[in-house]
């Protein structure tokens, strides 16, 4: 019975994604935003049709859209992007990482000074953008120019920044709550071991894939193929604890510098798949939101989004200034950096799974509960406001094409 449920949900999410799709073409709405709204309807805080238990059980899908989300953006990343635009790209994804994290830390910590351990940690998970909606605001409007080439490649690096914030602060929180010696070896070697495994298995993957379909045309073939690598590479990832999203973005990396050609029939294949996947991943995050807890994290919910867009906004400016990026770049690249579904909740997830479990008593189960529901509050408003501030940057800059 309860796998028949399962393909009804999914029967469910399909239907309403056709709905709104055809919906949001009428209205002018991104189509992004109109899954989420749709995601939140059907959700636990409304309709409660998708409830917590089979959002639980679609967790492998969502696994799935994120690998083909990151091999999107890895294969926009060809050495030609980093030629023309690398130094703005490093310096605008460097900046608002930064920028983020430390604006949201030092907001957090003015609000309750007694936790600091809350505020690296909101301020960590802060410092990512969520490439989702960006990337399929991008697709849906075949944005082309160095806008979008910028956007793209700075969604992608960003999670790299991301994730590096987020092990050095995790592992500094643990030991604050613990009260015992940072060791300086262990803040460096967590983080680092963590990148690194993850990029070699993207890179090992993108070797092999390069290598058994080269000459491969048929794009049903190269289907089965690239789903069979990325799924290799979400399994190695989660068995391992690496990151997923690093591995599927090293491999798109790999294939399109190896071999363009390749990387084009690969990517052609990924947009046949993501409507499904991104419109499932979309209603899913939606759906977990609990309008419940409004109240408690109301204040710290407002100021945590209000520290982040103006960290994102300031800090993608001041990296594209000092990257010397064209004029339309350090005028509208923030706006595209609000998104925070995916990467962030995905390491709220962690923390829940990291701080919850009783270790670090009532204040780890507290800090857990805390983040995930500052996490999906906030990211209800980004992931609205999000696509129609990319909208609005890809139209003002003349990119947009449809």
């Amino acid at each position: 019975m309860g796998e028949m449920n399962t393909l009804l949900y999914l029967a469910i999410a399909s239907l309403t994604a056709f709905f709104i799709k055809r919906a949001t073409g009428k209205i002018g709405l991104p189509i992004v935003t109109g899954y989420v709204i749709a995601g939140v309807i059907l959700g636990i805080s409304v309709l409660k049709i998708f409830h917590l238990n089979i959002l639980d059980k679609l967790d492998i899908v969502n696994d799935f859209a994120l690998g083909i989300i990151g091999f999107s953006i890895g294969s926009e990343l060809r050495k030609s992007v980093f030629r023309d635009l690398g130094k703005s790209i490093m310096l605008i994804a460097f900046c608002e990482s930064i920028g983020a994290f430390i604006l949201v830390t030092c907001v957090m910590y003015a609000i309750e000074p007694s936790k600091i351990y809350q505020a690296l940690i909101l301020g960590s998970v802060a410092s990512a953008t969520a490439p989702a909606a960006t990337v399929y605001v991008i697709q849906q409007y075949k944005a082309k120019g160095p806008l979008s080439s910028t956007i793209l490649a700075v969604v992608g690096i960003d999670d790299a920044f991301a994730l590096i914030i987020f092990v050095f602060s995790s592992i500094i929180a643990k030991n604050m709550m613990q009260a015992t010696q940072i060791s300086a070896l262990t803040v460096v070697l967590v983080p680092l071991k963590e990148i690194i495994f993850s990029v070699l298995v993207g890179v090992v993957l993108s070797l092999i894939y390069v290598w058994i379909f080269r000459k491969v045309r048929f794009p049903d073939d190269l289907l089965l193929g690239l789903a069979a690598f990325l799924l290799f590479a979400l399994g190695v990832c989660n068995m391992f604890g690496l990151s997923s999203l690093l591995a599927a973005m090293t491999i798109g990396v790999g294939v399109t510098n190896m071999d363009p050609m390749l990387s084009n029939r690969s990517y052609k294949i990924t947009e046949n798949l993501s409507p499904l996947f991104f419109a499932y991943f979309f209603i899913f995050a939606g759906a977990h939101l609990n309008v419940s807890l409004f109240p408690q994290i109301g204040f710290i919910g407002l100021m945590y989004f209000l520290a982040r867009v103006a960290g994102k906004i300031g800090g993608a400016r001041i990296g594209a200034v000092l990257g010397k990026a064209q004029k339309y770049v350090k005028k509208y690249i923030g706006f595209a950096l609000i998104p925070q579904v995916g990467v962030a909740i995905a390491l709220a997830m962690v923390v829940r799974k990291e701080f919850g479990t009783g270790e670090y008593g009532e204040a780890g189960n507290a800090l857990s509960v805390l983040v995930i529901n500052v996490l999906l509050f906030t990211t209800i408003i980004t992931e609205i406001l999000g696509p129609l501030l990319t909208k609005r940057a890809l139209t003002k800059s003349g990119e947009r094409q449809v």
